[in-house]
């Protein structure tokens, strides 16, 4: 493999001495068009250069989301994807390796994990990524890279859906379906942790872990109806939509006079918004930002030992198609990540 001169980006000045050299090329996963998951293949390709503001990390681990199964699968934002080969990947947790200035805050060694804006850029299934500052923050000491990598985008859609518009406090009662998933096991966290009365659906399977989280009440929704025992509730998040078992038809019909529908997976669920209005209630999407000030303060309740990542399913990254087999089935407790590079 061969090397080219570490350098600082075109615009800024010359970057430590000691930082290490970076290889032209790296390992990474890509697929040449939508399909199956074994369209995700191992290859080299060129190490992504940073402009501007932008940091240079490797990878140490990337986290795998419903998002990236569904863009390789022709849905998603695989409208957005210009060209191909193309590498997926929000998730990563890794270090620092270039920075934009000498005196920069997240300087060369730094271990950071964070949210790349893939398909703008190059994705995470990757040993090298090119990040944005603000959407990264020092990883917390406690955690692998592994339980990192499986922190960014499912945490900070957790914090987004439960905090920020559904505005978690002492009392409010909040529904979250799938609440064992990736971001759902963080919706129940933050939601108990910001005082409210929590009500999951999961499987039988799950039950006592979702009550370990902070659920106080917990429905299997294999052999319960959560429409006849959930009671009224104030906010419903909804990590399922219409795709299955009418799940969010059915979550109207909880919700007080005025509450609030949040849907949350991208193509679940197209007529949600005049259904809700029929049903006499409030109804938003939500799409999650890469936000590095969140991230931090995330960091801090995972350092805290307040709320906590749990990762299901580690992968290396050449089996990155059997990590998408597994992630459709749609049994995984919390996270699956794909581990990349030794650091």
């Amino acid at each position: 493999m061969r090397f080219r001169p570490l350098r600082a980006s075109s615009t800024q000045g010359a970057v430590q001495d000691e930082a290490p050299e970076i290889p032209e090329e790296m390992r990474a996963i890509v697929m040449d068009a939508p399909g199956v998951p074994d369209v995700l293949r191992a290859t080299t390709i060129p190490t992504p250069a940073p402009v501007l503001s932008e940091l240079l990390v490797r990878v140490a681990a990337a986290g795998v989301n419903p998002i990236d199964a569904k863009t390789r699968a022709g849905g998603g934002v695989s409208g957005s994807i210009d060209e191909y080969p193309s590498t997926l990947g929000f998730d990563f947790s890794g270090v620092v390796v270039q920075t934009p200035y000498e005196a920069h805050p997240l300087p060369v060694g730094t271990e950071v994990f964070g949210m790349v804006p893939f398909p703008r850029s190059c994705g995470t299934y990757s040993e090298y990524t090119v990040v944005p500052t603000l959407s990264v923050a020092r990883k917390p000491a406690s955690l692998s890279h592994v339980e990192a990598a499986g922190v960014p985008l499912a945490a900070l859609t957790a914090w987004g859906l439960v905090v920020e518009t559904a505005h978690a406090h002492e009392g409010q009662r909040i529904l979250i379906h799938a609440g064992s998933g990736g971001v759902g096991h963080f919706a129940v966290q933050l939601a108990a942790y910001f005082g409210a009365h929590v009500t999951a659906t999961g499987s039988g399977g799950n039950l006592g872990w979702l009550r370990e989280l902070g659920a106080s009440v917990v429905i299997d929704h294999t052999t319960m109806r959560f429409d006849e025992v959930a009671g009224e509730v104030d906010v419903v998040i909804d990590l399922v939509g219409n795709v299955y078992d009418d799940t969010g038809t059915r979550s109207l019909r909880v919700l007080r006079p005025g509450g609030l529908y949040i849907l949350v997976p991208t193509g679940s669920w197209s007529g949600y918004a005049d259904a809700a209005a029929d049903a006499g209630v409030r109804a938003t999407s939500y799409k999650v930002a890469p936000d590095g000030g969140v991230l931090a303060t995330v960091g801090r309740l995972l350092e805290s030992g307040a709320i906590q990542v749990y990762v299901d399913h580690v992968f290396p990254l050449a089996e990155a198609a059997a990590a998408h087999a597994e992630l459709e089935k749609g049994h995984t407790r919390g996270k699956i990540v794909l581990a990349v590079t030794e650091l």
